[in-house]
């Protein structure tokens, strides 16, 4: 079986007790313009959510994992738009706060779920959407052997302009 555990953290699915770090990342609104909320959740509202985050990958399209560091919930990191037929699907990760950024945590978060898609998921593909601006993610995505692939003109209304992002993929030759 394949195990979720890097050197410094390792990945988990989501639990009833996470729900207090979902209410504070979904409610910044720092991250809005990643993610696309336009509005605040409630906790009832993520009671929900979290009381179907069980359901399986291959009926709900997505897989939402949490990165932990020792017991401690930093961050998720995500699966989003799960195509077995074409064996691809999105990459979407997020480290709440800067303190964690920048000590190659994303890399190794990003480095086993590319293990998990590839080995026990058989996907042949991953993807992953990143601001033009946002330098970091680039550089992890990058560093990691995402290759550029395109630019979506303004496909982001943020702060009352348009912004470019950016199409990133890693096929598994």
């Amino acid at each position: 079986m394949l195990k979720l555990q890097g050197e410094h953290i390792h990945l988990r699915a989501l639990e009833p007790e996470d729900l207090d770090f979902l209410y504070e990342l979904e409610n910044n609104p720092a991250l809005w313009e990643i993610s696309g909320t336009m509005a605040p959740y409630s906790k009832y509202v993520l009671k929900k959510y979290l009381d179907n985050a069980h359901r399986d990958i291959y009926d709900v399209k997505q897989l939402r994992l949490c990165i932990c560091k020792g017991e401690k919930v930093i961050g998720l990191i995500d699966l989003f738009d799960f195509d077995p037929k074409n064996r691809r699907a999105g990459v979407g990760i997020v480290i709440l706060t800067e303190k964690e950024r920048n000590h190659g945590l994303g890399t190794e978060a990003i480095k086993l779920l590319i293990e998990y898609s590839f080995t026990t998921l058989g996907l042949r593909q991953l993807f992953a959407n990143v601001l033009e601006d946002n330098a970091a993610s680039l550089h992890l995505f990058k560093k990691i052997g995402f290759e550029e692939i395109g630019i979506k003109k303004d496909w982001i209304f943020s702060n009352e302009k348009f912004k470019n992002e950016v199409l990133l993929q890693k096929i598994n030759t």
